[in-house]
């Protein structure tokens, strides 16, 4: 392969590595955000964060508190470890709308606002909702192309597809009493 041909295969998506692979450094970060955020509010005390939903109206504040910090940190958890994605990603979503609509959204869409710099250091505003659509984003592509095959989500299907082609009379080999599905895709080589 010449070396024109491995550059132009270095600028053109996707690069040559396995497709499974993008699915990690999403998982990643969303998960490790998700379980820092719910961190941070056990660490500064969770009557903190209940107090401040109570302040900005949500109705059952201690009920939204306690369900908002499990989420994060057990659903960041599960995102990180690529583990029921489908199941994890609804109360994850629901936990960013929320902020979405009753905090973020009044501040814009940019979550980076420098409004000085001193002897002290950058000043930033109150951060928009870029960053919440942002997680909203990796949660939705992990749903749509999954965890990835270096995940909880891809050993379990490879166990599940393990142990439904050993069920299968000559272990997996194309038989004339295999399922119907099983023979068209045979019948596509």
């Amino acid at each position: 392969m010449s070396l024109l041909n491995r550059l132009r295969d270095l600028v053109v998506s996707p690069l040559p590595v396995p497709a499974a692979w993008y699915a990690i450094p999403i998982r990643l970060i969303v998960g490790f955000g998700f379980m820092q955020h719910g961190y941070a509010k056990l660490a500064r005390g969770p009557d903190h964060f209940i107090t401040v939903l109570h302040a900005i109206g949500i109705p059952a504040a201690f009920l939204a508190g306690w369900t908002t910090i499990i989420v994060e940190i057990i659903g960041g958890l599960l995102i990180f470890i690529g583990a029921f994605i489908p199941l994890a990603t609804p109360p994850m979503l629901f936990v960013l709308l929320v902020a979405i609509v009753t905090v973020h959204l009044p501040n814009g869409f940019s979550s980076i606002k420098l409004q000085s710099f001193d002897a002290a250091g950058a000043h930033f505003g109150q951060p928009g909702y870029e960053t919440d659509l942002l997680y909203c984003a990796g949660l939705l592509a992990l749903c749509l192309g999954g965890a990835g095959s270096l995940s909880v989500d891809g050993f379990l299907r490879r166990h599940r597809t393990r142990a439904k082609s050993s069920a299968w009379p000559g272990h997996g080999q194309p038989t004339t009493e295999s399922p119907p599905a099983y023979r068209n895709a045979r019948n596509r080589r």
